[in-house]
C-alpha cells in the first residue's frame, strides 16, 4: 500500500515529493511496528503478555502450536470466551489453558515466532 501511495505521488508530481511521502511512510510504518509488537514476560509468579498478567499458578496446560494447528484454533475450533493476542503476520503460536475458578477464560492464545522457546520457559517448575 505505501509503495502504491508513493508511487501515485510520483506520477502526480515528480521525484521531490515522492521522496518526502517516501519518508514519512517509513518513519510511520517504522512507529507501527513497534506499537503493535507484543511483549511476553515470563518471571517467577506471573505471565504477562501485553497489557494482561495471569499468576502462572492458573496455568493449567500450554502447547506450542504450528502453523495449520494455530490456524485451526484461531478460526473454526476457536473458543470466543477464549483471550487472544494474536498478530495475523505470525505463523505460530503457544495455547495456555487455564484454570482459574473465578475466570471463565478457557485459554489464552498467543502468536509468537518463539513458540518453543515460551514453551520452555513455562515449563520450568519454578511456580
Amino acid at each position: 500500500m505505501a509503495a502504491s501511495v508513493s508511487l501515485s505521488f510520483w506520477a502526480a508530481l515528480g521525484n521531490g515529493a515522492t521522496l518526502t511521502v517516501s519518508l514519512i511512510e517509513l518513519g510511520l510504518l517504522i512507529f507501527a511496528a513497534q506499537r503493535t509488537a507484543l511483549e511476553i514476560t515470563v518471571t517467577k509468579g506471573w505471565l504477562l503478555v501485553g497489557p494482561a498478567a495471569i499468576e502462572r499458578a492458573f496455568i493449567h496446560n500450554f502447547k506450542a502450536l504450528e502453523s495449520t494447528e494455530f490456524k485451526r484454533i484461531r478460526g473454526v475450533d476457536a473458543d470466543p470466551a477464549s483471550f487472544l493476542q494474536i498478530r495475523f503476520w505470525v505463523n505460530t503460536a503457544i495455547k495456555i489453558d487455564l484454570r482459574d475458578p473465578k475466570d471463565k477464560t478457557p485459554y489464552w492464545l498467543i502468536s509468537t515466532n518463539r513458540a518453543n522457546e515460551l514453551a520452555e520457559l513455562l515449563n520450568v517448575a519454578e511456580h
